[in-house]
């Protein structure tokens, strides 16, 4: 078990070697734990809060901060509990308010009354459900490629998944991507994180209900879906009438020719400069 958690730190630190930018590294404690903030860009720049995927860490953004960061103070966070630096304390988050009263910790750790909040996939569910509980919280919301935040999964995409939640190995997560992505080229020492983050110690990961419609369309977060064409993870067409459908005031946009798990970092200039310019929009 030493050994597979050398061996995952290493990838880890293999990933973020590759972030273009120095980076401040930040270790916040709570009831919780004690959680893993990395950190770049201007000290006085407006802030970004980037949650990532499930299954994923915080460096994920590699391909992201360059640009993100120039304008930007980012704020990529390790959730707690699951694969990354952040290491849970001897209160377990067991439920959604658990976790978002975790999430709130980190932000007032980080000194942030409000702030942009991005999320991709189980990052984005977060997010939003942490807008609809918080919104002055929340100044503006991006959701990459949201899970259960405007529809549920495909069945085939559970099933192709159910290996590695019964038993998860590397091997198997790395199965998994190469058919999620259809097989196509993804960044190799990502996918090395990826693979042994599978075999990581978790702790019971929160799963919450998709927010009601209704709820929905109450939020007065300005809030920007951007949803991956190719994503195998539900029905892009159905998140996407759904999200327009219920937060009449977002606006929404499908990136032709990426895949779910590897939007963040798959023409990422282009993902980077949708965001970009939704944040700076008055």
């Amino acid at each position: 078990m030493a050994e597979d958690l050398t061996d995952f730190l290493a990838a880890y630190d293999a990933v973020l070697d590759q972030w273009p930018v120095p980076v401040d590294r930040m270790d916040l404690t709570s009831e919780y734990g004690t959680t893993r903030v990395t950190a770049c860009g201007p000290a006085g720049g407006e802030p970004l809060v980037l949650l990532h995927g499930g299954g994923a860490t915080s460096a994920v953004w590699f391909a992201n901060v360059g640009d993100l960061s120039r304008t930007r103070r980012v704020y990529a966070v390790d959730r707690i509990g699951e694969a990354g630096r952040s290491r849970p304390g001897d209160r377990p988050v067991r439920s959604v308010d658990d976790l978002l009263d975790w999430l709130d910790g980190v932000l007032d750790g980080l000194g942030l009354r409000s702030t942009d909040l991005c999320g991709h996939s189980y990052g984005a569910w977060i997010a939003l459900t942490c807008a609809l509980r918080t919104p002055n919280r929340v100044r503006k919301l991006a959701l990459l490629d949201p899970t259960q935040c405007f529809a549920g999964f495909r069945a085939t995409y559970l099933l192709r998944a159910l290996p590695t939640l019964i038993r998860p190995t590397a091997r198997r997560a790395r199965a998994f991507i190469a058919w999620e992505t259809d097989g196509a080229d993804v960044d190799p020492a990502w996918l090395e994180l990826y693979a042994r983050a599978a075999e990581f110690p978790h702790t019971k990961v929160v799963v919450g209900r998709r927010p009601r419609p209704r709820r929905l369309r109450g939020s007065t977060v300005p809030t920007l879906v951007l949803l991956a064409g190719d994503s195998r993870a539900h029905d892009v067409r159905r998140v996407e009438a759904a999200a327009r459908r219920d937060l009449p005031d977002a606006e929404t946009a499908v990136l032709p020719g990426i895949s779910h798990h590897s939007i963040p970092f798959t023409r990422a200039a282009e993902l980077d400069g949708v965001l970009l310019d939704f944040l700076a929009k008055p």
